[in-house]
């Protein structure tokens, strides 16, 4: 049940191999590992690290190792956690990387059953009150909120030295997709709702399978949530209808029409920012100037976080490709100077992508050199590089080199370099 995690002599005999990945697994160092990952190519010691993550319960860092090309097929079985303690466990990226398609044949159907059964029953009872029931403890339960993988946390909860987190129900629904169940969809809302953050696993993992259904039963069940007085529901009607029309790859784009209509309605009326805000986030996905005149009615709303979705919205294929429209440019220079730093950096970004070099854009960018935030500084050199304007050179000297683990200051920075090598090359 994820007591003392990493203490086992599995775990011993990887860190005795003595590499730099192998000790930057068993310290847990998520930033460090992904950096070593890059520039290491040794993929034995890669597959030693994967047993040792799995051992050590970081879910997280073995499917960042799966990323790279880790092979848990070249993993004996008595090197790996056991599925049981990894459900109990509470974290769906441990499970998830347990069955990986390279050693899912491990595990008959049988004990994939058990397991649902096994997860049904954590995430009814909850996890706090199962963890108390098993440690007998009545001493207080400490609870922290962690990232379980790249995109989605959760919370664990720690109580007489074991500790388990409360991804449950994203096991379950994640059990059920590879045995082939289909929960309704109220089953799967109910799982995401019981963790009122949507960034939770249970959330995402919901919503996801949702969405990737694509039929008419799942749109209107979603679409119905539009007008349910509870902001949650709300919210995750609009997440599962935004995805759905994400994820449509087909050609004909069916639900291009119906989900521009929504939302450009959704927006007008919505009051929760939450809400306002995935919807927002759904219309910068769509192209043309419906989608971008119900943008800009936001670009001087009071919350920063709305302003900042209607600055990552403004796209250029929200406008006219290869300039952005009138009142788009308009509404990007003034979020470029909007007094929340998030907005400013988001604001530059998206000039920064665009196809407009309008020299009103590149100087825009070049007076963000003098904010206060680095993150914008870098974001207006990450710009300039782009818009091929020298004076992200400069810049970029002094600013320094990226943050150690920072991918988003490498990135900006590595435009820099790009210009360099294209202007020399020139």
């Amino acid at each position: 049940m994820g007591a003392n995690p990493g203490g086992d002599a599995g775990a011993k005999s990887a860190e005795d191999c003595g590499t730099p990945l192998i000790s930057a697994v068993h310290a847990k160092d998520t930033e460090l590992v992904r950096s070593l990952l890059r520039a290491d190519s040794d993929y034995r010691v890669r597959d030693q690290a994967f047993c040792l993550a799995v051992q050590s319960y970081c879910g997280h860092i073995a499917q960042l190792l799966l990323q790279y090309g880790a092979d848990p097929s070249r993993c004996a079985s008595d090197e790996l956690l056991p599925l049981r303690e990894a459900v109990e466990s509470g974290s769906p990226a441990l499970v998830e990387a347990l069955l990986d398609d390279t050693i899912l044949g491990r595990h008959p159907k049988s004990e994939l059953l058990g397991m649902l059964d096994l997860a049904l029953h954590w995430h009814e009872t909850g996890a706090e009150t199962e963890l108390r029931r098993r440690t007998g403890s009545k001493n207080s339960v400490t609870c922290t909120r962690v990232q379980d993988d790249e995109y989605y946390s959760l919370s664990e909860f720690t109580l007489a030295g074991t500790t388990v987190r409360d991804g449950h129900g994203a096991i379950l629904t994640g059990l059920e997709e590879l045995l082939g169940i289909r929960p309704s969809f109220e089953e799967l809302m109910d799982r995401a709702l019981a963790h009122t953050r949507q960034d939770h696993t249970a959330w995402g993992r919901a919503a996801i399978q949702l969405a990737g259904r694509r039929d008419q039963a799942t749109w209107a069940a979603a679409a119905a949530l539009r007008t349910h007085p509870d902001p949650f529901h709300r919210l995750f009607g609009a997440e599962v209808l935004r995805l759905t029309h994400l994820f449509d790859d087909s050609t004909e784009d069916t639900y291009a029409g119906p989900a521009l209509d929504i939302f450009i309605d959704w927006s007008a009326e919505e009051t929760d920012v939450a809400v306002l805000t995935e919807v927002l986030l759904a219309l910068g996905e769509h192209s043309g100037l419906r989608a971008e005149t119900a943008l800009l009615l936001y670009a001087g709303h009071s919350d920063a976080r709305v302003r900042r979705e209607v600055a990552h919205g403004l796209s250029s294929w929200s406008s006219s490709p290869p300039a952005f429209s009138g009142d788009a440019r308009t509404a990007l220079l003034r979020l470029m100077t909007d007094p929340d730093a998030a907005v400013r950096k988001t604001a530059c970004c998206t000039v920064a992508m665009g196809q407009d070099h309008d020299p009103v854009f590149t100087d825009a960018m070049a007076a963000a050199l003098d904010d206060t935030d680095r993150l914008v500084q870098l974001a207006a050199v990450h710009g300039l590089a782009l818009h091929n304007d020298e004076r992200c050179v400069e810049a970029a000297r002094f600013l320094g080199p990226p943050q150690h683990g920072s991918l988003e200051e490498e990135g900006y920075l590595e435009a820099v370099w790009r210009y360099e090598w294209r202007r020399d090359r020139r």
